[in-house]
């Protein structure tokens, strides 16, 4: 089973601009080569350690959890699927870089979260929130996080029975 994460971003701008960001984001942390196009990661596309990455419009329910839990909707989405050939922790890294590198690029409230099973990160109302486990925010991710400004905040989306 692969392992996967997502990004649901309540962005003022459509998709493609998202990716647009994106791929501005992914450049500039040296995670696309330079020849890469913006409007590739609206098919997917791989990065440069084999994470796999698509953004696309956020189809959302109402019972939606970040909806529900959080209390935003998103309009955009990054799936991210780590690749099975190479090493996890690096592809983690860049999961990790490129959301918060896609934030400085795109405003608006967001989430990056595992199977809607442990939120890693959480934008709301311009804060950025970064879990507390330090497992997950080692101290070279949290060197790449700075200079933001952050707070380590732990949230969980709720449980249904």
């Amino acid at each position: 089973m692969a392992i996967s994460y997502s990004l649901a971003v309540a962005a003022p701008v459509d998709v493609r601009q998202v990716a647009h960001a994106t791929h501005q984001a992914a450049r500039s942390l040296r995670l696309v080569d330079a020849h890469s196009n913006p409007d590739a990661f609206l098919d997917g596309a791989d990065l440069v350690r084999g994470t796999w990455v698509l953004v696309a419009e956020a189809k959302v329910q109402p019972w939606n959890p970040v909806v529900a839990d959080l209390g935003f909707t998103p309009t955009a989405r990054l799936a991210f699927r780590l690749g099975k050939d190479g090493p996890l922790d690096p592809q983690v890294d860049d999961v990790l870089a490129l959301s918060v590198g896609l934030l400085d690029h795109v405003a608006g409230d967001a989430v990056l979260h595992r199977d809607f099973e442990e939120i890693l990160l959480l934008r709301r109302a311009g804060q950025l929130l970064l879990n507390e486990r330090d497992d997950l925010w080692t101290a070279q991710r949290l060197a790449a996080v700075r200079p933001r400004p952050f707070r380590r905040e732990t949230h969980a989306f709720s449980e249904e029975d």
